[in-house]
């Protein structure tokens, strides 16, 4: 039993209070001017670093209790040291699962860790916020709908329009401003009987605020100025609107990218569960927001917010919550992580999460530089610098050329805080460089040019202009590498140097699109090469969305980061649970991704940050589409019993692990020969094969139920590669559905093409299943 540590006893994770980062792990989480930590996919920092908060350590005892038991928070607490101090109980777990959070000494700690209905005990971690065209786009990208019109196998198809009308979406986050029109109840109908949650009152936020449309709002962060569910981030609120916001004619952020604001499901009813605020989200605070939605009837729950890369279930608090969400079929929707282009970077890796990566859409922000004799270097950025003329008539200024006696000209280069002379900068365009980006943000740089006296700054870096940025009235432009070498020849060539920044413009129908996002977060999953994440990849670049607003006219906000990602996927979600009310939480998964796409807007193949085709290990199954989940002919099911033999198959200890399901399946045990080998037999909508080159030969096998229209039917296999050296087969390659047939199997073996051959590094694929109406596909990952 752990305490961060204290608990399950996973092989290779026997890890105790403190645990420091490994010394191979790079990553950071990307900031910049205005892409505040309210933009990045909530990261929690290492183990030191996240410092439990104020002593707070969360007690995790599994299922909830019941009455026969005895077991739970309330038989712990009394029958132990802790009776005389309830005080020092922050919060109790008793609906959907078990457990409670307090302010507990070490000692104490590890005491409670000992007993044997304890799961796992661990510091309360500190996780920091990471975080309208979007949905034409995925329509446009989409194939045609046609609504359902029979009862599919998996019963109880809706007819009517695609708005989600009746599901209950679940936003975690930092809370939201109730007042924006996206949240208006006009023209919906009655709550759902079936909701059992409510709307709190606080000091600025009356249950009045609560409407047809957000049925639900509660604060969960305690020791803070804001004892209410009201949203003083905005991160809470933009998702909420992505996710299921009404429709809003002629939004735009200052007039930029103006449209028609909308969510994926706006028919959905909206639940909010603040359990974030300025200074970031206590697990403690996420686990109870988690354990009232479960019980108040939530179909989906969309959290933007994550861990760590490296893994350990049982002091993960998203994965706590969401293992026992599924138990009740709410399916769980999760960001994937800002922390690409890094391998081994996704977050939110648990197989019953649906794991969602970012991808641009087609709309790109332009702001050009005119150098001197007219010569325009395209960039990019949002900004409205609108004082500055059209004209290159301002001196233009290397960063190192403007650097103080004090000093270097690394630093200078870079335009870091303190490194530049005010007598040198003022008045002039600053070209800055971006050679060492994890050790200031870019949002510093910013500052330090502002705070001497520049009036604009270009900004040398490769990718960053595939991630829009906001700056507001100050002029900045992200060029590439290659252009930056240009700017910095026209510099050295001239003694007298001038440049100017254009206003930023809305480039519409921008190709190619989508790609993967530079900053998403990518696998293969950190220590765990036998699970493809992230699940799949939706927009997330320069999207725009409701904000908080005191004035009088409707705010929006432009955002980046798998945080806008993730409520696509859930408003997706929310559309297919509303069609099929009685689908089980991975059918749901399965359809979205079996449907996603893996072309782009120039029917090639969606690409990465580097112009490559992406791989499976970057965006999944694909870029989740609006309407394909709602035909998806075939759905692999994973059930509770594939869950418990992952963390099996993971090193997880068996008597803590049958302590987590409210229903333990008859007879359960893990396998004697558990190993992490047999996760690539896990029934999931797609395959990772690990260590290839030690078997030569490795065979999976897969369950598919048929959900389509016609319950007699036929689907034909094909499989498509990336590589000669792998050959693939799939047994049998005809599957025929009847009636009384509605599951069958197949087995995939994966061979070298001869036995003198061998992979080298990493082959990819899919297996697809198709007949006359329906195509359903899932992604392969070989792995040397």
């Amino acid at each position: 039993m752990l305490v961060q540590g204290f608990g399950l006893n996973q092989r290779a994770l026997m890890t105790r209070i403190s645990v420091p980062v490994p010394s191979k792990w790079k990553g950071n989480c990307m900031e910049g001017p205005d892409f505040t930590s309210a933009n990045l996919a909530l990261v929690v920092k290492d183990a030191a670093a996240q410092a439990q908060n104020d002593g707070v350590y969360i007690v995790y005892t599994g299922a909830a209790a019941s009455s026969s038991t005895g077991f739970g928070p309330d038989h712990i607490l009394s029958s132990s040291f802790l009776e005389s101090k309830r005080d020092r109980v922050i919060h109790t777990y008793k609906k959907s699962f078990s457990g409670f959070a307090a302010r507990l000494s070490e000692e104490e700690a590890r005491s409670i860790a000992q007993r044997p209905e304890v799961v796992s005990v661990f510091p309360d971690p500190i996780l920091q916020l990471h975080t309208t065209r979007s949905w034409d786009f995925l329509n446009a990208q989409s194939k045609v709908f046609k609504p359902p019109t029979h009862q599919t196998g998996s019963g109880n198809s809706k007819s009517h329009s695609p708005s989600g009308e009746d599901t209950i979406i679940g936003i975690v986050d930092t809370g939201i401003w109730p007042e924006a029109k996206s949240f208006s109840d006009e023209g919906l109908g009655p709550i759902p009987k079936r909701w059992k949650g409510t709307c709190s009152n606080g000091p600025d936020f009356s249950s009045a605020l609560c409407n047809r449309k957000l049925i639900g709002a509660n604060n969960y962060v305690l020791d803070d100025n804001f004892s209410s569910p009201r949203d003083r981030v905005g991160h809470g609120t933009h998702v909420a609107g992505i996710a299921a916001g009404r429709v809003v004619q002629g939004a735009s952020y200052n007039g930029l990218a103006n449209g028609t604001a909308r969510g994926g499901s706006p028919g959905s009813r909206i639940a909010v569960y603040r359990a974030c605020g300025p200074q970031g989200c206590p697990g403690s605070s996420i686990l109870k927001a988690m354990d009232d939605a479960i019980a108040d009837g939530v179909d989906v729950l969309s959290l933007s917010i994550g861990l760590s890369p490296l893994i350990n279930f049982s002091t993960d608090p998203t994965a706590i919550g969401a293992f026992h969400a599924i138990e009740k079929d709410v399916i769980v929707v999760c960001a994937s992580g800002n922390d690409g282009p890094k391998p081994s970077s996704v977050l939110n890796p648990a197989p019953w999460i649906l794991t969602v990566g970012a991808t641009t859409i087609d709309r790109f922000f332009e702001s050009d530089v005119v150098l001197g004799g007219n010569r325009v270097i395209k960039g990019g950025g949002v900004h409205f610098a609108e004082h500055l003329r059209k004209t290159p008539v301002y001196p233009l200024i290397r960063g190192i050329s403007a650097r103080t006696r004090e000093t270097t000209k690394h630093n200078a280069s870079n335009c870091f805080p303190g490194s530049l002379d005010r007598k040198k900068v003022e008045g002039k365009i600053v070209l800055c460089e971006s050679n060492d980006e994890e050790q200031h943000r870019r949002r510093d740089r910013v500052a330090e040019v502002m705070s001497r006296g520049g009036i604009g700054m270009i900004y040398v870096n490769q990718y960053g202009q595939l991630v829009g940025s906001v700056y507001s009235a100050f002029p900045v432009v992200l060029v590439t590498t290659e252009d930056g070498k240009k700017i910095r020849s026209y510099i050295k060539s001239n003694r007298h140097t001038v440049a100017t920044i254009l206003p930023t413009e809305v480039v519409s129908k921008h190709k190619p699109a989508p790609s993967v996002a530079y900053i998403s977060g990518r696998g293969p999953i950190y220590d765990n090469d036998y699970l493809i994440k992230p699940d799949v990849a939706a927009p997330g670049v320069d999207i725009l969305s409701t904000w908080p607003s005191n004035a009088t006219n409707e705010a929006f906000f432009l955002q980046s980061g798998t945080s806008m990602a993730c409520p696509h996927v859930s408003g997706i979600a929310a559309l297919v649970k509303s069609h099929y009310p009685s689908w089980s939480h991975s059918a749901i998964k399965s359809a979205i991704m079996t449907t996603a796409i893996q072309t782009n807007n120039l029917k090639a193949p969606i690409t990465n940050h580097l112009g490559n085709p992406a791989t499976p290990d970057e965006y999944g199954a694909g870029e989740a589409t609006l309407f394909g989940p709602l035909q998806p002919g075939l759905v692999y099911e994973t059930e509770i019993s594939d869950y418990l033999l992952f963390l099996c198959n993971m090193g997880y200890d068996v008597d803590q692990i049958k302590l987590i399901p409210k229903h333990l399946p008859a007879n359960f045990s893990c396998p004697s020969d558990a190993k992490e080998d047999l996760i690539s037999n896990m029934n999931y909508p797609s395959i990772a094969i690990a260590r290839f080159n030690d078997s030569k030969r490795k065979k999976v096998k897969r369950t598919v139920t048929n959900v389509g229209s016609e319950e007699e039917s036929v689907y034909i296999a094909s499989v498509e590669m990336s590589t000669d050296d792998l050959k693939v087969q799939v047994n049998p390659t005809k599957l025929h559905f009847t009636k009384k047939k509605k599951k069958l199997s197949y087995e995939v073996t994966f061979k070298h093409q001869n036995s003198s051959s061998s992979l080298s590094g990493l082959a990819y694929g899919s297996i697809t299943w198709t007949n006359e109406k329906y195509t359903v596909r899932i992604p392969f990952v070989v792995r040397e």
